[in-house]
């Protein structure tokens, strides 16, 4: 299949991939937002509810380990969309026993189950980022970037709060068969509206071990890396304190409930479908610069204005710009990944920039706590606004075929 020229027709194809990573922020949604409320109401102790969230979210921090498999075993008969197809099936099929097991009684299985579930959801993240690469061409990344991230926060917020109001209703049955029917109806999208994208020449077997050396022996791929490392700091650390933020603001446990479920995935949307047609226009490199540039600004004078002794609607306003800007740079700088990623190792090299994109919040998120304790949030906030900012300079040296 040739790659996709900046039409409504591959506009249409953009969307199609927005429900796929709807299927996506599903379960991501429950697992981390919605399942720990609802375990806690069920009288699960919070030692093991904590321990269990950490255990899910592993999947897709290692999930760059199996990647390869997703390209190596890529044929004529078996294609990206198979593995998709593949992974999406055993995700229901996890979930499909919880609707019969009641998770204080039966935890052991819930922890084993939703395991399983989790590494076949990276598993189909990884097949989907791998059938992206391959399909969409470059003068169309940026928007395809700002569609799925529309889905994926769709799938979160729906399923995140959602999930708690169901709950409330039907019980575990209703929550987990309204997940397996959101995760199995994309399989759907999968069967009739995306087509296998055709192979390129080198793209076997038995090449793909030279050809991941010969990516691994390029200074891009090992610059992006970095890139991915360090550029969102300043967001990353504004995202984990925002909320701890705004309650020594003084702001409501409801009213911040509130804005992370509506405004803040609004505005993220928003941002993305700005910041992904934009970057579509022009330099890649130059407009991930300036998005780059938006967030660390934005960041930086929410620290100031902690800093300065800003009240908590003040704070929420200034938290608005951040994730606006945050929508933006994501969807720009997931299309820059794109472009560095070789169409060979579409599911390898993706899920490994995003596997940095992860350790950049890891370490920023540890770093930002430890200067919280001793200075305070606003100079936390400046400083990790500085150190994002830094990943600019390697920019330049982040050349590929859109410029």
């Amino acid at each position: 299949m040739p790659e996709l020229t900046s039409t409504a027709g591959s506009d249409r194809r953009h969307w199609r991939f927005a429900l796929l990573y709807f299927s996506e922020g599903a379960p991501i949604g429950f697992l981390w937002w919605a399942l720990p409320t609802l375990l806690r109401a069920e009288g699960v102790a919070v030692e093991r509810i904590t321990a269990l969230t950490a255990t899910l979210v592993l999947p897709w921090t290692l999930k760059f380990l199996w990647a390869p498999l997703v390209d190596a075993w890529r044929g004529p008969r078996w294609g990206f969309r198979h593995w998709a197809m593949a992974a999406q099936l055993g995700m229901g099929l996890a979930l499909l026993p919880l609707t019969m097991i009641d998770p204080a009684d039966g935890f052991a299985w819930w922890v084993g189950l939703l395991l399983l579930h989790a590494v076949c959801a990276s598993t189909q993240d990884v097949a989907i980022d791998a059938l992206a690469v391959a399909s969409v061409a470059a003068t169309g990344r940026g928007r395809l970037n700002a569609a799925m991230q529309i889905g994926m926060l769709a799938g979160r917020s729906l399923f995140g709060g959602g999930a708690i109001v169901l709950a409330s209703r039907g019980g575990w049955p209703l929550v987990m068969g309204a997940l397996v029917v959101a995760v199995w109806g994309s399989l759907v999208v999968l069967l009739t509206q995306v087509a296998e994208p055709a192979r390129v020449a080198g793209e076997s077997r038995r090449q793909f071990w030279s050809t991941l050396r010969a990516v691994l022996a390029r200074r891009p791929t090992w610059l992006g890396l970095g890139f991915a490392l360090l550029a969102g700091a300043g967001f990353e650390a504004a995202g984990a304190l925002a909320g701890p933020l705004l309650i020594d603001r003084g702001v409501g446990e409801q009213t911040t409930g509130f804005f992370f479920a509506l405004p803040v995935v609004a505005l993220m949307a928003v941002g993305g479908w700005v910041g992904g047609r934009w970057a579509d226009g022009g330099s890649r490199r130059h407009r991930v610069a300036a998005m780059l540039a938006a967030v660390t600004a934005s960041v930086a004078l929410l620290g100031a204005a902690i800093w300065l002794g800003t009240g908590g609607t003040g704070a929420m306003v200034m938290l608005g710009a951040v994730y606006l800007a945050i929508g933006g740079f994501t969807a720009a700088s997931y299309a820059l990944f794109m472009d560095l990623t070789d169409r060979r190792l579409g599911a390898t090299q993706f899920s490994t920039f995003m596997a940095a994109t992860n350790g950049c919040e890891a370490w920023a998120v540890a770093l930002a706590g430890v200067v919280v304790s001793a200075a305070g949030y606003g100079p936390a906030l400046l400083l990790m606004a500085g150190l994002g900012l830094i990943a600019v300079a390697l920019l330049p040296a982040l050349k590929h075929d859109g410029g």
